[in-house]
């Protein structure tokens, strides 16, 4: 099952433009690890909540990391789906389906 794309812009909930300013806007130390970046971004997320219901947030994380991640190894591999795949340990069925779902095919 693939995560869903965020809601646009003007669908999103205060805690989704959260989330997605943590997720893409914080800086980076040099040495932080994805996972530190993640776990911080997370947490930053929650502390700054204020008492806002929030739901799918597994799903929201997943949506903001897959695409820059798919942007990313296309252009290393130069566009190569099948080098891509591989890279990446997808079939190529599911890497073409991802990158239609993110525009980016």
């Amino acid at each position: 099952m693939t995560a869903p794309e965020l809601a646009s812009n003007d669908q999103m909930t205060a805690a989704d433009v959260t989330l997605r300013q943590n997720l893409t806007q914080q800086p980076v130390e040099k040495g932080e690890t994805l996972r530190d970046c993640v776990e911080s971004a997370l947490s930053n997320y929650f502390a700054h909540l204020e008492g806002q219901s929030v739901t799918d947030v597994y799903q929201m994380v997943l949506s903001e990391v897959e695409a820059p991640l798919l942007d990313v190894v296309m252009a290393h591999v130069k566009g190569n789906q099948t080098k891509a795949s591989i890279l990446l340990g997808l079939n190529r069925g599911t890497l073409r389906k991802k990158l239609k779902q993110y525009g980016l095919l």
